[in-house]
Parts: C-alpha cells; structure tokens; sequence
C-alpha cells in the first residue's frame, strides 16, 4: 500500500498461492498452447507433415481433450472453493466504561472474521501520527513496540491511557457466526484526544494459502461526541 495513499477500508486480496493458483493456470495455459500447435499441424499439406517441425505431435487429440477437460475443471473449482474458504475481516469500535480507569469511558476496538474457515496471521503491523505532527502519510508501518514508543514519547501512558494488543504470526483468527470481536486496542479520552491517526494493517493466510489485508482506522467514529458514555448530544 502507498503510504501517501487515501485509506482504502475495505479487504483486499494481495496475494495468491503459487502451488494452488498459478500451477493449475499455467497447465491450462501449456495446454491451450498444445491445442493450437495441434490445430495448425493438422492443416499442414500431407505432403509437409512429414517434414521438421511438422512432424512433432505432442499429444494425440483424444488424451489433449481429456487433459483439457481436467485442467478447466480445476481450476474452475478452485476458484468457488476460495471464495468458499475465504476470510472476512471486520472490525468495530465502541465506547465502554471501565476498561481502563473504574467509571470512566475508553473506545474499544476489536477484530472478527466472519468467514466460515480459519485465518492465520501472517503480519501484523501499525502506523500512529500524533496531533500537531506530520500526518499519517510520513508515518511508516511498523511493529506494535514501536508505536508503544510513539505514543510513550507523546506523554501517553500505557495501562492508563491506552492498551494496545499485538499479535504475532500464527495467531489464528476463527471463523464465527456470531459478531464477538478479538481485542485490538482500548484508548481513553485523553488518548483520543492526542492522537491523530491510528491505523493497524493485519494480513492472514486463507486455508487456500491466499493472502488478505484489511487495515483498521482504529479511532474512527470514536471522537462522535453522542457515542461517548455520559456526553449530553450537541444541539
């Protein structure tokens, strides 16, 4: 992703498995070619068939249908059984109290696939700009340690202000039925009012092995002053 780049919240696909895509098109694609070769040999004046190149049959047309018939077939299902398998990551926001401070509201955000099938975290990685700072555009991605460092630096504390979760690689995101998220973050008052922009980009591998990416605007909505718990709605 540019890091210039205007944020794009939805998932997207970035990448696709070698052995379970790429081999299957490329048969087709020597196949296809066999055919044509065959096509145009079986032209040929007789007289020249017997002559070099001419003379090369691949495969005789029987055994290139059947081959052909096979290969189409697979990769037509792989196709349907990707989108089956594939992972849908969604995310929420909302205000709760009494997750940092005993009474007081702090946004939490929490993550969820709401695909039928598990996903692995491949990477998991965050970008932070601070009010007054440069912008979110000049920040790079990087781990949760940093952004730690970031926000630390900007006199926000952790356990008071802010909990961030980082999850390793590996971590496998479960398919549910139901909308019960997996913590990403918790952020207080004070911490929302500090920080400008605070985006998590998590990638995971379907069991297909294709990669998704969904990024995360993990303190959006949370500045709507009728969301906050005990805030009288402005008129």
């Amino acid at each position: 992703m540019d890091e210039g780049a205007p944020l794009q919240d939805s998932q997207r696909r970035v990448r696709r498995s070698t052995l379970l895509f790429a081999v299957p098109l490329w048969l087709l694609a020597v196949l296809i070619l066999i055919l044509l070769w065959e096509a145009v040999r079986a032209n040929v004046p007789p007289g020249v068939r017997g002559d070099w190149p001419w003379r090369l049959e691949l495969l005789d047309m029987e055994a290139l249908g059947s081959l052909l018939a096979v290969a189409v077939g697979a990769v037509l299902a792989r196709a349907q059984y990707a989108r089956t398998v594939r992972p849908y990551l969604g995310w929420r926001g909302s205000w709760r109290k009494g997750l940092l401070a005993e009474g007081e509201p702090a946004w939490r955000v929490g993550i969820l696939n709401g695909g039928q099938h598990i996903a692995v975290i491949e990477s998991w990685e965050c970008r932070v700009a601070l009010r007054g700072g440069d912008g979110v555009g000049a920040a790079p991605w990087v781990p949760v340690p940093d952004v730690v460092a970031t926000l630390t630096a900007g006199g926000l504390t952790v356990g008071r202000d802010y909990q961030l979760i980082a999850f390793g690689a590996g971590f496998p995101l479960v398919g549910t039925g139901n909308y019960e998220t997996v913590p990403v973050g918790v952020f207080s008052r004070r911490c929302v009012e500090r920080v400008d922009v605070l985006h998590v980009r998590v990638r995971v591998t379907d069991v297909v092995g294709d990669s998704h990416e969904r990024v995360l605007d993990c303190l959006r909505g949370a500045r709507v002053q009728h969301n906050i718990p005990g805030e009288e709605p402005v008129k």
